[in-house]
C-alpha cells in the first residue's frame, strides 16, 4: 500500500539521525498531501503514528510521550502527546474494540450488491411508468436529432 512510503522514509531518516525531525516531518506532510490528492485512505496504523497538527512522526520517547490512563468506569486509554506542537491523541485500550477497517462488514467482497438493480417482481407500477416515460423521451430526442442531421 502506498500510504506506508512516507512514514517509512521518515523512520529511516530519524533512525540515521534523530535530529532530522524537520526532514521526517516533510516526508509525512508529503505523504498526507499526496494521499489527499489521489483520494486514498490511509491505514489507521499509519494515521496513529503521524501528528495531525504538525505532521511529525510520533515515535515514543523521541518525538512523543505515551501514557496509560484510566478514565471513567475503569476504561483504560492510551494518550500520545506530540513533543513538537503539544497535540494529544487518546485511543481506547479496550481489547474487545475493533476498528471499522478490521470488521468483516467493511470488506468490499462481504457487502451485498444493492446496485444490481431492482428485480422485475419488486418494481412498482410508478417505477414502470417512470421507466416507460424515460424511454419515450429518449426515442423522441433521438428522432429529433436524426431530423436535424438529415439533408433537406
Amino acid at each position: 500500500m502506498f500510504s506506508h512510503d512516507g512514514s517509512q522514509a521518515a523512520h529511516c531518516v530519524l533512525a540515521q539521525n534523530p535530529e532530522n525531525i524537520e526532514l521526517a516531518r516533510f516526508y509525512c506532510f508529503t505523504q498526507k498531501t499526496i494521499s489527499k490528492r489521489l483520494v486514498l485512505r490511509q491505514d489507521p496504523s499509519v494515521k496513529r503514528t503521524v501528528c495531525k497538527k504538525c505532521c511529525a512522526l510520533l515515535i515514543p520517547g523521541v518525538t512523543s510521550t505515551v501514557r496509560q490512563k484510566r478514565g471513567p468506569r475503569r476504561q483504560r486509554k492510551t494518550i500520545v502527546r506530540c513533543l513538537s506542537c503539544g497535540l494529544t491523541k487518546r485511543f481506547p485500550n479496550n481489547p474487545k474494540h475493533k476498528l471499522w477497517v478490521d470488521q468483516p462488514e467493511a470488506q468490499l467482497e462481504n457487502q451485498t450488491s444493492r446496485d444490481a438493480g431492482p428485480s422485475s417482481k419488486s418494481t412498482t407500477q410508478e417505477e414502470k411508468n417512470d421507466i416507460g416515460s424515460m424511454s419515450t423521451i429518449a426515442k423522441t430526442s433521438s428522432t429529433a436529432q436524426t431530423n436535424l442531421i438529415k439533408p433537406s
